[in-house]
């Protein structure tokens, strides 16, 4: 853990607080790849079997496992994961785009809206279970229009898949489930295999396994993002709970290993206190090696920072939240005042949890419904509309050395 003042950081502990996820064994994942394309269905079990230790008798979920799901899911959990869902998909139906269409002098343009046709959604599995990844995952992909929305997920050491995440494909209204993990299932997504038609987009969070095989496969199909381990960013001034904050860290170093957790205060008994309490923590807390808290002497010094690291998740704890907030340039969720954990975005709020990480929030966004739309541009012009700009057109497509061009404007002008 390093606690240091902001304005006195060294080089190296500044690094070492803006460098975040690590390395990974490339080739691996790209015969991995390369297996799956060529081996199909062979390879996803030979693959299954060695890193989850289950030998696959069939690859999708069947309804009578759907339906045996049904029977075992805790009640309680399935009418929680209903009010999530519908949580999460009022919020993304406000994000719903419109076509457009404008007319000028002979030239009418517009754009219009089409879906993805077919998206794989991953979700992690195995020895946890992430009913809420289904959901988020999958709403935005459902309010914008998507025909075929899979989920593929990892088996757990019978060959199942957990009853919470059926129930919560189910909610969704996905029925096209598969009991594959890892970069194969990416792979599987990608190229298709003899269960596993391919999709035109693969979504979703994962371990850097997951993330270097979407990037080997990025181009083939869409991907939403190359997600790195979790990251939290706190601005906090004096008026700042520091019992809510430690619990925040807490909370977010409970990811992953690796995760990030970085507090920027005005004030150093927030500091010293935060420390306290992390120092205290409970004994079945992952080690907090990854945590800095920062003094800053001032609030603009600490939202610049803020900034320049561009975290997945932003919290702003300070006596006036909105005026920080009209700073902030970067960050995949922002959650404002002292009642807004992350955990609330995590879960039910509403907003997506399936976000950029590792400083890519400077130019991504967390999943939304934009992303599963395509922007056609339209246009359709007159006589007269193209007698408007032939000029130009002719001009500049000659200065290019393009005759082509300039002779489709000039036959149509004749």
């Amino acid at each position: 853990m390093i606690i240091a003042e902001l304005q006195h950081l060294t080089k190296d502990e500044k690094k070492q607080i803006l460098k975040r996820g690590g390395g990974i064994d490339s080739d691996l994942v790209k015969e991995i790849v390369e297996s799956v394309k060529r081996d199909g269905d062979r390879a996803l079990r030979k693959y299954t079997k060695k890193f989850d230790g289950v030998e696959l008798e069939t690859i999708q979920v069947s309804p009578d496992e759907f339906a045996e799901a049904e029977k075992t899911a805790d009640p309680g959990v399935v009418s929680q994961t209903k009010t999530a869902y519908e949580n999460i998909l009022a919020y993304h139906k406000k994000q719903a785009e419109s076509e457009w269409w404008t007319e000028e002098e002979g030239r009418k343009l517009g754009q219009i809206l089409r879906p993805v046709e077919s998206v794989g959604c991953y979700v992690p599995g195995g020895r946890a279970f992430y009913p809420s990844t289904v959901l988020m995952s999958t709403v935005p992909a459902k309010v914008a229009g998507v025909k075929r929305i899979v989920v593929t997920t990892p088996p757990r050491a019978d060959g199942s898949i957990n009853e919470h995440t059926l129930a919560a494909c189910k909610i969704a209204g996905v029925s096209e489930v598969y009991k594959v993990g890892g970069a194969q299932a990416i792979a599987a997504l990608a190229h298709g295999t003899k269960s596993i038609p391919r999709a035109d987009m693969i979504i979703g969070p994962g371990n850097i396994y997951v993330t270097t095989a979407k990037k080997a496969v990025y181009g083939e199909v869409g991907v939403d993002m190359l997600a790195g381990p979790s990251e939290v960013l706190i601005i906090a001034d004096s008026t700042a709970n520091p019992g809510f904050i430690a619990s925040d860290i807490q909370a977010q170093a409970e990811h992953d290993p690796n995760a990030s957790c970085v507090l920027i205060s005005t004030d150093k008994d927030v500091i010293d206190a935060v420390a306290a309490k992390l120092n205290n923590s409970p004994e079945n807390l992952p080690a907090l090696e990854n945590v800095a808290l920062l003094y800053s002497d001032d609030l603009n010094s600490a939202i610049d920072f803020s900034n320049k690291y561009a975290p997945e998740h932003l919290e702003i704890m300070t006596s006036d939240d909105k005026a920080v907030l009209k700073r902030i340039q970067s960050a995949g969720s922002i959650f404002l005042g002292p009642f807004s954990p992350v955990a609330a975005g995590d879960y039910a709020s509403g907003p997506n949890h399936i976000l950029p990480t590792g400083g890519c929030a400077r130019f991504q966004s967390g999943l939304n419904v934009g992303h599963f739309l395509k922007r056609i541009s339209v246009q359709q012009l007159s006589r007269l509309g193209l007698e408007g700009i032939g000029d130009v057109v002719i001009g500049l497509s000659e200065a290019e050395g393009l005759k082509y061009h300039s002779e489709s404007v000039k036959k149509r002008l004749r």
